[in-house]
This record gives structure tokens, C-alpha cells and sequence, in this order.
């Protein structure tokens, strides 16, 4: 049986937060998923709003063998 997964999101926005907030969010979120689901990390600013998107599989690989 095939283990359907799809891509999710979760977004870390802040106007008035520090761009070392903001990474560090993202980065205690991508360590609690865990090694093998984060897809990637992107950053994007507009003036002061400042925006951290992690991307990542939305359940664990089944096992192998």
C-alpha cells in the first residue's frame, strides 16, 4: 500500500520581530519535525515585515524492509 504524503508550510512573520527571532523560530520548528521532513527554509522581506517560511513533509516515511 502506497503512504500518500504532501507538502506543508508554516510561516513566521513579523513586523517588529528581529530577523534573529524569526530564524530562530523557524529553526526550533524544523529541529521538532525531526531529521528527513524539512524540505527547505526560505526568507523574504517587504521594508520591516520581515517573513520565514519552512517547508516540509506533512507525516514521517514509512519504514523500509
Amino acid at each position: 500500500m502506497t503512504h500518500a504524503r504532501t507538502v506543508q508550510y508554516k510561516i513566521f512573520r513579523g513586523t517588529f520581530a528581529t530577523w534573529d527571532n524569526l530564524f530562530a523560530e523557524a529553526a526550533a520548528f524544523a529541529t521538532a519535525l525531526g531529521e528527513g521532513r524539512v524540505l527547505s527554509i526560505s526568507h523574504s522581506a517587504n521594508l520591516s515585515d520581515g517573513v520565514v517560511a519552512v517547508w516540509y513533509w506533512d507525516n514521517p516515511a514509512p519504514p523500509t524492509g
